[in-house]
């Protein structure tokens, strides 16, 4: 998944159950990927031109996630 022009792309995502998620900032600000709710995956603070990986839920779903830094960044990550 890649963090550009303030957007995640792709902005909905599936992976298996545990799947790891690498997460590349191709901003020039810093950003995160943030589970909105349950706390169940965050990258932490992404620097620009770095990245992140993090573990997908071990049960299935759909997993509502945004930047904390700038909460009109959103995405869905969906577990199946």
């Amino acid at each position: 998944m890649t963090i550009k022009d303030f957007t995640f792309q792709p902005a909905s995502l599936t992976v298996s159950p545990g799947a790891k998620v690498t997460v590349g900032n191709k901003d020039s600000t810093t950003h995160t990927l943030t589970a909105s709710k349950g706390g169940s995956f965050d990258t932490g603070d992404i620097a620009p031109g770095r990245s992140a990986t993090f573990t997908a839920p071990s049960t299935a779903g759909d997993f509502p996630y945004t930047c904390t830094i700038h909460p009109f960044m959103k995405g869905t990550l969906t577990v199946e």
